[in-house]
């Protein structure tokens, strides 16, 4: 992976998938405001592959993972992509799972576990969360996203998940995280 150093931070004008809002709001007879961003609701969807017994996961560049004073912008993630079309919520993840991994699925096979929302401090965006299981049968395409994204796919061992979720060395999202809880509790498979 490439370094990568901001240049400079810009207030935005004309954004395309982010509008920044200042809501303004009663609670218990006090007026309050709060700054937020409205963005667009997201699918995210855990692969499991069944004959590597590894989850394939994303790893890509969050430049804003480097706001902080971060090294390095990479993080480990589920497939995933924002609902930005007037479709089934299925739909739009097998989509997702054909541009950033390469997997066509068929949409019986993509199962919903749950939606939750994230960003709560800033943004109210739900995302839905699904689970498919692949093979190497279904590799229809290279993956790696679509115009200038830059995604690396990245099969992780089942018998490691656990030690990678608690693997501060490595940035990955709550949703990730949760996703792997729920196949724990689910499936009862993984080694310590």
């Amino acid at each position: 992976m490439n370094h990568v150093t901001i240049e400079r931070i810009i207030p935005l004008e004309n954004p395309k998938f982010i509008t920044p809002v200042r809501i303004e709001y009663m609670q218990n007879g006090k007026k309050k405001s709060w700054e937020a961003v409205r963005s667009h609701d997201s699918v995210a969807v855990l692969l499991y592959h069944k004959e590597k017994e590894s989850f394939l996961l994303v790893k890509q560049l969050r430049v804003t993972t480097l706001l902080n004073g971060e090294k390095e912008g990479y993080t480990y993630e589920l497939c995933a992509g924002i609902v930005d079309k007037d479709l089934p919520l299925v739909q739009i993840a097998a989509e997702e799972i054909f541009e950033e991994c390469g997997y066509s699925v068929p949409l019986e096979q993509i199962k919903r576990v749950t939606s939750y929302f994230t960003s709560v401090g800033f943004s109210g965006a739900k995302q839905t969360m699904f689970y498919a299981e692949i093979d190497e049968s279904m590799k229809q395409g290279a993956g790696g996203g679509i115009e200038d994204e830059e995604i690396e796919l990245f099969f992780l061992p089942l018998k490691k998940a656990k030690a990678f979720m608690f693997d501060e060395s490595r940035k990955k999202t709550p949703g990730l995280m949760m996703a792997f809880y729920w196949f724990f509790d689910t499936f009862g498979k993984c080694e310590l």
